[in-house]
């Protein structure tokens, strides 16, 4: 086995949700999910196939996000990998929805930070072992920190 890094190449403002499942309807599944977020989330869905014609399967109703799904999960090129990207909305406000999903098995990140996929490699095909979210920590959170954090999410509106 060998691995291999492949990072997801996206603009800043869009978030990504990098997941797992395990049937072809995933891909019409997910966009229902997402659809019916509302809030006017813009979103592009990528699929593997891991059999039968083994394509790679897209939907969304932004042409952009579409093309980044596209891309990156081929790039990735795991078999039953399935990546979201959105725009005009947050992961938090549709991850419930995804994880629902009958066939979603795992979801790996959720997020709009750099990401990085290790992927395995072996003479079967390739397959997701995890990935890097972000940067690593440089410090501990003070009380300065910690009130900046509460305020922030009550201007979001995600706490009273």
């Amino acid at each position: 086995m060998q691995t291999e890094l492949v990072a997801i190449r996206k603009p800043e403002d869009v978030n990504v949700i990098l997941g797992q499942s395990h049937f072809i309807k995933t891909v019409e599944d997910l966009h229902e999910a997402m659809a019916g977020a509302g809030g006017g989330i813009r979103f592009g869905v990528g699929f593997n196939e891991a059999s039968g014609p083994r394509l790679v399967r897209t939907t969304g109703n932004d042409p952009e996000m579409v093309a980044l799904a596209r891309e990156n999960v081929q790039a990735i090129g795991a078999g039953h990998a399935f990546a979201i990207f959105m725009r005009n909305g947050f992961p938090i406000q549709v991850l419930n929805a995804v994880k629902a999903v009958p066939e979603v098995c795992r979801i790996y990140c959720a997020t709009a930070n750099p990401v990085q996929v290790v992927v395995a490699v072996t003479d079967q095909g390739r397959g997701i072992l995890g990935v890097v979210d972000g940067w690593s920590p440089v410090g501990v959170e003070g009380e300065r920190e910690a009130q900046e954090r509460r305020e922030l999410l009550r201007t979001f509106g995600y706490k009273l």
